[in-house]
């Protein structure tokens, strides 16, 4: 059986106060095969995720009234692993910044071009789509290290005490990244490609937050590398031991 294209089975939520440029998205998006909803703001935003528990990807535009974009992002972050996908103005780096930390999987900035937007959505579904349980089943590969566990055909990670710990699709990749070569170095360029599914651009400071949020994900504070070496020039190790199921 020949699998349907990725665009006819995806519903995306966009999350953006200008109606011109929600209609016209929405417009491009339906034409790609794309289930679209719209929301206005942050209040919308949660009434169709209510209604809708089925979206695939969520879009949200930085500016937003009310609740801030980036606040709307940490909220979702908090209870879904649903990707999320930032819209942002042109060069606020601070911007990008925020909302990789509050736990955005991507960002674009405005003005965007729609085969770009396009080109993001589609790699960002294929992830998370890739790392769905539905998908890794025939995976029986688990892994342990220093008494943690990923249970790769369940997508699960679990602490030493045995809780479930919650991954998004980027924080997924990039541990399943370092746990299938450890003790090497990985290149921020190598890493950003597999966690983003998109080449590194220069000074492009993205793969450190996604590091930073692995490694308080693993019980790292803010000060401490913990599992997760930084090394200077030439980008990150998994440091400990790892053994395959």
């Amino acid at each position: 059986m020949i699998a349907a294209p990725i665009a006819l089975l995806a519903h995306v939520l966009v999350c953006d106060d200008d109606p011109d440029l929600s209609q016209l998205l929405s417009a491009f998006l339906q034409e790609h095969g794309f289930k679209v909803t719209l929301a206005a703001d942050g209040r919308e935003l949660q009434r169709q995720l209510r209604a809708n528990p089925g979206v695939d990807l969520v879009i949200l535009d930085v500016m937003l009234p009310g609740a801030s974009g980036l606040e709307l992002c940490r909220d979702l972050r908090a209870t879904s692993t649903v990707p999320i996908m930032m819209l942002t103005a042109r060069g606020d780096e601070t911007d990008r910044i925020v909302g990789l930390e509050m736990g955005a999987d991507d960002y674009v900035s405005k003005p965007f071009g729609p085969n770009e937007l396009l080109a993001r959505i589609k790699a960002l579904l294929r992830r998370a789509r890739m790392s769905s349980p539905s998908l890794t089943g025939d995976r029986k590969q688990s892994f342990s290290f220093d008494g943690w566990r990923l249970d790769a055909a369940r997508r699960e990670l679990r602490n030493p005490d045995g809780v479930i710990i919650d991954l998004s699709a980027g924080e997924y990749d990039l541990l399943l990244a370092f746990l299938e070569a450890p003790q090497r170095v990985l290149s921020r360029e190598h890493l950003l490609d597999v966690a983003r599914n998109r080449p590194a651009q220069a000074f492009d400071r993205s793969i450190d937050i996604q590091v930073s949020r692995l490694r308080r994900k693993l019980g790292s504070s803010d000060d401490s590398e913990g599992l997760i070496k930084t090394v200077r020039g030439a980008g990150y190790m998994f440091v400990p031991t790892v053994a395959l199921r």
